[in-house]
Parts: structure tokens; C-alpha cells; sequence
């Protein structure tokens, strides 16, 4: 019983625990030394034919003897009685690799000898070779061994019919039997754990790939997460610098501003890294949350605090946008302003539009003249973008217009929700107000 007192046996207790530790560890020896069952076998079972051709053993009466050859044999050349044992034995040494092979071969000596009457080797030599049959061949091969079999008893029946042929026959045919169903069972049993193993083999397999890949697609996040987030600060910690450079000689209020705009973006850039790179932490870890609508105007007033002045607009309601289409649109945002303040020039605006319908459609716009390439040192922040909105089935389109550089990606609705606080309409810097709306 359970040591728990619950009345449920520990399999690791079961009575067929041993047997199976001790199958299991034959089985491995076999494994690594077939040679020595291949050669074990056979020199056992020729013990007895030995002593028989010697004739100091006496398979009838179970003496020994030592006046040669047995009564039985003596009319038989040794020469013979040795081609018959050997006929006998031999084959069983390829009885692994070639079972069905040595099966006939013990066969066809077996009927050869039949008048020398070696009783004792020729059972259990054909006896292991049909075990060796039905432990490695198909069932087909299995039938005709056992057919073999019962054709060698009715010859033998027809030919020297017994006075008692259910007293003499039943016991061979039972022996016979016990050795198929033994030898199936085995085989049954080895190629369900074989199975079992190869099950266990492929989900490990499988497992590490899905592992491989899970790691593969968490360092491509990571890696787009901090391009979106080291690009856009540092672009917004130059612009700061020019302008305070700038406002050095004239305006030294201007310069503290300017300082004290780099230091906070610089801590906002090392609190979202530090917030990122918290996923390789243990899960005690605690993170703070990605960001998401309610804050784009801090983004806003960090770009413009860069010196570009931008605007906002929004049309219809803000539906209650998951976390990760939340985040999808900040990113949108943050990257396509990144490129225009990385490419602004004196006298640039950007306008920010988020329209609410069936989804959200975004749509940055710039009034600066067109790049040569896009706006991407390394292409990844387009990319990024096209792989966030096409991870909800969205659609992407960047390129110039006639007055400067869109960005313009639409994401579908994933069906209705409550209504949220829609992002507020930011204050208008003095350096856009004169900027017609749009």
C-alpha cells in the first residue's frame, strides 16, 4: 500500500517490478553483446547432442555412460552423427539476422536425421529457431514456420501413427504454441515501448523547436521594440542638444530647458529599457506596462520639446483597442516621427491623425521634402511597422507625397467595444500656431 494511506499501490512497488527492471536489463545486455547470445545458445543445445554422438549420454534413459557410442547410434557413422549435429546447431548462430533462414535450415536437418532419432537437440533447436521466427519476422513468415511444424507432425503421424496420437501430439503442439505466444509477446511488448520511446523522442524534438522558435520571435520583439525605443529618444536627445546648442549664446533660459528636456528623455529612454530587457528576469520581477493611447501626448510634448512642432487630430471614438493594438499605434506614432525629426529641417511641422471607425486608421504627415530613401537607417523601422499592423490583419503604406513623407497603416476592428477616453488634442506651441489645420 501507499505510505499516504490513500489504498492505491505505488507502481514502483508492483510485483512485476522486478521482472521488468530485470527484462529490461537482459534486453540492454543483448544490446550491446549480441555475439555472446548468438554463440550461447547454440552451445548449449549442442551439450547434450555432444554427448549423445559421444555416447556417454543416453537421451532415452537419461543415463550416462561410458562404453562408447549408444546402442541406438551404433549402426550410424560418426562422420554423419557430426554433418546431423552441426546441421542442427550451426544455423542457429544466424538466427538473429537470418531467422527464418535458420528456421528451414534446422528444419530440413531435422527430418534428415529423423532415424538417428538425437531427440533432445532437434526439439529445442527447432524450438529456438521458430522463437527467433516469431520474435523478428512478419506474421506471414510466422505461419509458415508454424506450418512447417504441423506438416513435420503429420508426416510423422501418417508415417509411424503412435498408439495414443492425442497423448503424444497435444503436449508437442502446447509447447509449439507457448513458444509462438511467448516470443509474440515479447515482440508486442518491445515494439510498444519502442513506440513509446520514439513518442517521447519526437515531442522532446518538438518541443525544443518550439521552444527555438518562441526565442527566435521574443529577440525579434525585443530587437524591434528597441529600435522603436533607442531611435526615437536619441533622435529627440540630438534635436535638444542642436536647439540648446543653438540658444547657447542667445538665450541661456532656453539652453536650461533645453538640459532639462535631455535629462528626462534620457531617463524615459533607461525606464523603457530597463522595462524591456525585464522579460529575461525571473517572473518575480515586477514590470510596468507597455505603452498605449493615453500616452501619446506624452509623446507629443517630447517631440515637440525637440524643436518639431506637431499636431494631433482625431476623428470618431476611441474603441477599446487591446493592449497590443495599443501598443501597435504608439509604436506607428513614435517611429514615423522619429524619421522626421531625424530628417526635419527649419521650419517643418508634422500632423498626427488617428481616425476611429470600423478600427483605427493612423496617418503621420510631414510638410519636409521627400527623402531620397526611407526614412530608416537599417530598414527595421519600416519593417517594424509593416510586421506590427500586419499581425492584425492590418494594412501599410509609406512613401512621399507631393509635400513631404506619410505613413499610413490601418488597423481592423476586432469587433465592438466600450468606449475609452480618446487621446487629447495637444496644446498648440508657439512655434506651430501659425500652421493652418488640417
Amino acid at each position: 500500500m501507499d505510505a499516504r494511506g490513500d489504498g492505491r499501490m505505488d507502481v514502483t512497488q508492483a510485483p512485476t517490478q522486478p521482472v521488468y527492471a530485470a527484462t529490461r536489463r537482459v534486453w540492454a545486455f543483448d544490446a550491446r553483446h549480441p555475439w555472446v547470445w548468438d554463440a550461447a545458445v547454440p552451445a548449449v543445445i549442442a551439450a547434450p547432442g555432444l554427448l549423445q554422438v559421444l555416447g556417454v549420454f543416453d537421451t532415452r534413459s537419461g543415463e550416462l555412460r561410458r562404453e562408447g557410442t549408444a546402442r541406438y547410434l551404433s549402426d550410424v557413422p560418426t562422420p554423419v552423427l557430426w554433418l546431423v549435429l552441426a546441421g542442427l546447431v550451426l544455423p542457429l548462430l544466424w538466427r538473429r539476422r537470418h531467422p527464418f533462414a535458420a528456421y528451414c535450415a534446422v528444419a530440413v536437418a531435422l527430418t534428415v536425421h529423423d532415424a538417428y532419432q538425437l531427440a533432445l537437440v532437434s526439439a529445442v533447436a527447432i524450438g529456438a529457431a521458430l522463437f527467433s521466427v516469431a520474435l523478428r519476422q512478419p506474421l506471414s513468415r510466422i505461419a509458415w514456420a508454424a506450418a512447417v511444424v504441423l506438416a513435420g507432425l503429420a508426416f510423422d503421424l501418417l508415417h509411424n501413427p503412435p498408439a495414443d496420437p492425442l497423448r503424444e501430439y497435444i503436449p508437442v503442439l502446447a509447447i509449439f504454441t507457448a513458444i509462438v505466444t511467448t516470443a509474440f509477446t515479447m515482440r508486442t511488448r518491445r515494439e510498444h515501448i519502442g513506440a513509446l520511446e520514439e513518442r517521447a523522442r519526437r515531442l522532446e524534438v518538438e518541443r525544443d523547436q518550439k521552444a527555438r522558435l518562441a526565442t527566435a520571435a521574443e529577440r525579434a520583439r525585443i530587437a524591434r521594440e528597441m529600435h522603436d525605443i533607442v531611435a526615437h529618444n536619441l533622435a529627440v536627445i540630438v534635436g535638444l542638444a542642436d536647439g540648446g546648442s543653438y540658444a547657447a549664446t542667445k538665450s541661456p533660459e532656453r539652453q536650461t530647458q533645453a538640459l532639462d528636456a535631455i535629462s528626462t528623455t534620457g531617463r524615459e529612454a533607461l525606464a523603457e529599457l530597463r522595462r524591456l530587457l525585464g522579460v529575461l528576469q525571473p517572473p518575480e520581477a515586477e514590470l510596468a506596462p507597455q505603452p498605449g493611447l493615453p500616452d501619446l501626448d506624452a509623446l507629443l510634448d517630447r517631440v515637440r520639446a525637440a524643436g518639431l512642432p506637431v499636431r494631433c487630430r482625431v476623428r470618431g471614438d476611441a474603441r477599446a483597442l487591446s493592449e497590443g493594438e495599443q501598443l501597435t499605434v504608439y509604436r506607428i506614432v513614435q517611429e514615423a516621427l522619429t524619421n522626421t525629426l531625424k530628417h526635419a529641417k527649419a521650419r517643418e511641422s508634422a500632423q498626427v491623425t488617428l481616425a476611429y471607425d470600423e478600427g483605427v486608421t493612423i496617418e503621420v504627415t510631414d510638410t519636409g521634402a521627400a527623402p531620397a530613401a526611407p526614412p530608416s537607417d537599417t530598414g527595421q523601422g519600416l519593417a517594424g511597422m509593416r510586421e506590427r499592423v500586419a499581425l492584425y490583419g492590418g494594412t501599410f503604406d509609406a512613401g512621399p507625397t507631393g509635400t513631404g513623407w506619410r505613413v499610413r497603416a490601418t488597423i481592423p476592428s476586432a469587433g465592438a467595444g466600450d468606449i475609452i477616453k480618446p487621446v487629447r488634442r495637444p496644446r498648440t506651441s508657439a512655434r506651430s500656431a501659425g500652421n493652418p489645420a488640417t
